[in-house]
């Protein structure tokens, strides 16, 4: 997969089929809509193309956006395995900020990307204000040449598929929807960095993580995990909490890889989480908690599958 610069571009070899929105998690909803950007682009010689923000539109508009469900690299590896050819990236700026619906279509979409084609959900908005939608790109595409594909949402348990949603199951520790909705397994990246040493000292040594964005929390608590290191897998045990035995203040995510013993500080890593077992608990002693450490480790170790989907 190419991945390409607006600004470092203007197409002229080929024209695209492009699926717009802002694709946090690329959930199935975001999956079903790709899928039939793919099919259109192969049934009418399109380039399969997608365009997405390099930042969230909201940060830049608030200064504040919401928590994430994966990081532009994570993103960008969902993209590529689902067949996408070319990803077009920009920044979401006070320039695109105050573009109109119409100057948005003719500058970026055709000017920059050749687009003959666009692909989106019904809740789909762009240019000043958030102020056009699906009607609205349906019309100006008819005048300037592009044809419009609006993809209805997915559907799960009577609710519409969402990132929303899925950062609502996350927060409740309800795992197995949640990586149902995402097509798999949620996962954190980030840069194993120093701890206190607490696991160490209780036998049960933990790669502590600085995460590389700012993910949606997990629920507080213990999950049966697989964690990728160098590219390869193993079955893990991940604490997101604070230490209640210890009175720690600080949220962390800490994990205890199976069957490893080597030195992976400055190293980054990813953890996918499978399970959620238990709430965070303050113990009474430090032998409580080894006790219990010891327990949820056995039970990873019951079900050590390290397939993915």
């Amino acid at each position: 997969m190419k991945i390409i610069n607006v600004d470092n571009t203007n197409e002229t070899m080929f024209n695209t089929a492009i699926a717009l929105g802002n694709f946090d998690g690329v959930h199935i909803g975001h999956q079903k809509l790709i899928e039939i950007m793919l099919e259109q682009a192969k049934e009418k010689d399109l380039k399969p193309s997608m365009l997405i923000f390099e930042n969230h539109t909201k940060s830049f508009v608030y200064g504040n956006g919401p928590r994430l469900l994966s990081t532009n690299s994570q993103k960008n590896e969902f993209l590529e395995k689902l067949g996408v050819r070319n990803l077009y990236t920009m920044r979401f700026d006070e320039h695109i900020m105050n573009l109109s619906p119409e100057d948005f279509v003719k500058e970026i979409l055709i000017n920059k990307l050749n687009c003959s084609l666009v692909v989106v959900g019904t809740d789909y908005r762009f240019g000043h204000k958030a102020s056009g939608n699906v009607g609205m790109l349906r019309d100006i595409g008819k005048r300037l040449g592009i044809q419009v594909r609006v993809v209805e949402p997915v559907y799960y348990k009577d609710e519409i598929v969402s990132s929303t949603l899925i950062r609502h199951l996350l927060s409740e520790g309800n795992i197995k929807d949640a990586n149902r909705l995402l097509g798999r397994p949620f996962g954190i990246v980030g840069e194993v960095v120093n701890g206190k040493g607490l696991g160490k000292h209780l036998g049960v040594p933990t790669a502590n993580m600085k995460p590389a964005c700012k993910y949606v929390v997990p629920r507080k608590g213990v999950y049966r995990t697989i964690t990728r290191v160098n590219g390869r897998y193993y079955p893990s045990a991940t604490n997101v909490g604070t230490n209640p035995t210890f009175s720690e203040q600080e949220l962390k995510v800490e994990t205890f890889i199976l069957d490893f013993d080597q030195s992976i500080y400055g190293l980054e890593i990813e953890v996918f989480f499978m399970e959620y077992i238990r709430p965070e608990i303050k113990f009474d002693s430090a032998e409580d908690l080894k006790r219990k450490m010891q327990e949820d480790i056995a039970y990873v170790r019951s079900k050590s599958n390290l397939q993915l989907i």
